[in-house]
Parts: C-alpha cells; structure tokens; sequence
C-alpha cells in the first residue's frame, strides 16, 4: 500500500513537472513583463504597448512560417533576406512603375503592389521547395543559397541605396500604401490584426486540417510518412511557400512603416524567427510545435528586446541575452522530452499492472 501511495504521489511530481514545462514559455512571458514592468520607464504606457507590439508582429508573422518549416523538418534561412528584397520590390513599383519597352511604364496601385510582393515572397518559397524536394539539396544549404541570392537582388534593384519617399500617388492609387503600416482596423493597429488572421488560419492548418497532420508527420519520420501515403515533396513545397508569403507581409509593413525601403532590411530577422518558434516549444528536430507558443515566443523576445533598450542596457549584452535565452530555451526542451518520456512509462506501467 505505501508503494502504491509513493508511485501514486511521484507520478503527479513528474506530472506536475511536465506541465510546468510545457507552460514555460508563457510562464518566461509573465516574468519578463512583470521585471521590465517593475524596473523600465514608461514600459507600460500605451505608446509603448502599441510599438513593442508592432515590433512583436513581425517578428510573428516570421516565426509562424519558420514554425511549419521547422515542425516539417526543416529549416529557412532566407525569409531576412526575403523581407529585403520583397521590401526593395514594394519600393520599386512605387517610385518607378515597370517598364514594359517600348516607351510604357505600367504603373499600379496599393493592392496590386501588395499581390506582386507577396507573389515574389512565394516563388522564392517556391525555389526553396524545389531545390530541397526536387534536387535533394539540405534545407540549410539551399536557403542559405537563397538568402545571398535574394540579398543580393535587392543590392542590384538600387544599386545598394534606399528607395525614399514611398508615399504612393493618388494618381495610379497607391497613395494608400501608407496605411499598410500606420492604419487601423477596429482601433487596431493594422499589421496586428493581420497578425491575428494569419495566426488563427495557421493555427486551424496545423491542428485541424489533414494538411497540418501531415507536417507533423512529415517532420516526424519523413520515410514512415512517404510509406503511408502523404505526398512529402507537396507538403514541403506547402511549408517554405508559406514562409515565403510571411516575409512578404513582413517586407510590405516596414517599408510602409519607414515609407522608405532599404536593401539590408531584414538582415538577421531568420534568427529572431527561430528564437521565436524555439522559444515557443518548437523542436529542431522536427515533427514537434504550435502556433500559439511561437506567437508567445516571439513576445518573449519583442518584449526581452524592447526592454533592455529602454533599461539603457548595452546592444552587445542584449546580443549575450538573447543567446543565453535561446540556449536554455533548448536544455529546457530537451527536459521536456525526458520527464514526458518518463510520465509516458510510468503510465504504461500502471496499464499493465
């Protein structure tokens, strides 16, 4: 009987343990903004919630691609350098138009802008997909391909220089593209509620849709994948498009944000995007994430980032914080894993019994 009470009571320990440790990014978040709360000026005035949140939806929007791509198996280190590029594109056909020769130019207003960067972020999702399903090449080595490439395109679009002034012309209808990065919906900030939409349909993808079991699969054992049938190369096409069109968002919001567009926008904005999903319970190796907890993790950081800058702290030591973040991010993932592990035979111990 006392075996029985001590296996009963390390059980709910261990139980108890794993919960806490699948909380643990949203416990990280209440820790952070209650320190930065207590000790940085003017952290929770209005202004400042509205701005760091703006920062965190970027940051969001590329987390929440990477998240699918990593869950998938993967990896996508392009989508900075996409967000340059697709930001240098927006700029482009603003001030410039497209020349078609023969003396046209073909000038285009706000949505159409918007379908034509978003259409860039996607066929270079699209690339990526080939190249690692169709020519067997690693994702690391592939998108680290992509993003010189793509980095590399916006340099050649200006020559390296900024493309200001992107304040549209009420003549061809582009004058609103402003409003992408300073409008609001419902008192809304605009690029929060697109941030809400995007994350409800890649939450809905993931859990509840045949696609979003079959990246899970996928990530999991790509070879038992295949055999029971789940079109891996499609799936993986699906994953890095989708990332693609979420740098594009990105890309679209800075540069009407700054109404200015610059080639080395988006330089090191893959890492935060990993931090974030990392952060979030997302596991390298694949088959393991959600949504929800990237959309957390990237709060996490946007918050971390925000507060240390208005605490006067260093942007060296922020770089060291932000390491040492993601590094227990990872112990704390692989503990995870052993204690569920632990509760999983525990359990099946007890079934046999």
């Amino acid at each position: 009987m006392a075996e029985q009470n001590t296996a009963a009571s390390s059980f709910s320990s261990s139980d108890a343990l794993l919960i806490l440790l699948k909380a643990r990014t949203f416990i990280a978040l209440i820790l952070v903004f209650v320190f930065f709360a207590l000790n940085a000026p003017n952290f929770m005035s209005t202004a400042n919630m509205v701005i760091m949140s703006k920062h965190v939806a970027l940051n969001a929007f590329l987390a929440i691609g990477m998240t699918f791509v990593i869950v998938s198996g993967g990896i996508d280190l392009s989508v900075g350098s996409i967000v340059g590029l697709c930001g240098m594109v927006a700029g482009y056909l603003l001030l410039n138009g497209l020349d078609i020769g023969l003396g046209w130019t073909m000038h285009f207003n706000t949505v159409e802008i918007c379908l034509l960067v978003i259409l860039v972020g996607v066929l270079i999702g699209a690339i990526n997909g080939f190249l690692i399903t169709q020519l067997n090449v690693a994702p690391f080595i592939a998108t680290l391909g992509t993003l010189y490439v793509a980095r590399g395109a916006a340099m050649l679009s200006s020559d390296g220089r900024t493309f200001p002034n992107l304040n549209g012309n009420a003549e061809y209808g582009s004058e609103t593209f402003r409003w992408i990065g300073t409008g609001h919906v419902l008192g809304i900030p605009f690029s929060i509620a697109l941030l809400i939409v995007v994350g409800c349909l890649a939450g809905y993808i993931a859990a509840r849709t045949p696609l979003g079991r079959h990246i899970y699969a996928v990530g999991g054992n790509e070879r038992a994948a295949g055999l029971s049938g789940i079109k891996v190369n499609r799936t993986k096409y699906f994953v890095y498009i989708f990332s693609g069109f979420c740098a594009a968002l990105v890309g679209l919001i800075i540069s009407s944000q700054l109404v200015a567009a610059h080639p080395a926008t988006g330089d090191t904005f893959e890492l935060n995007a990993i931090a974030a999903a990392v952060l979030g319970g997302t596991s390298m190796s694949g088959g393991r994430g959600r949504i929800i907890g990237t959309i957390i993790g990237a709060f996490v950081i946007g918050v971390l980032s925000d507060g240390l800058v208005m605490m006067g702290v260093s942007s060296f030591w922020q770089t060291v914080i932000k390491g040492l973040v993601i590094i227990a991010a990872v112990v704390i993932d692989q503990a995870q894993q052993k204690v569920q592990a632990r509760v999983v035979l525990r359990a099946q111990a007890a079934l046999d019994k």
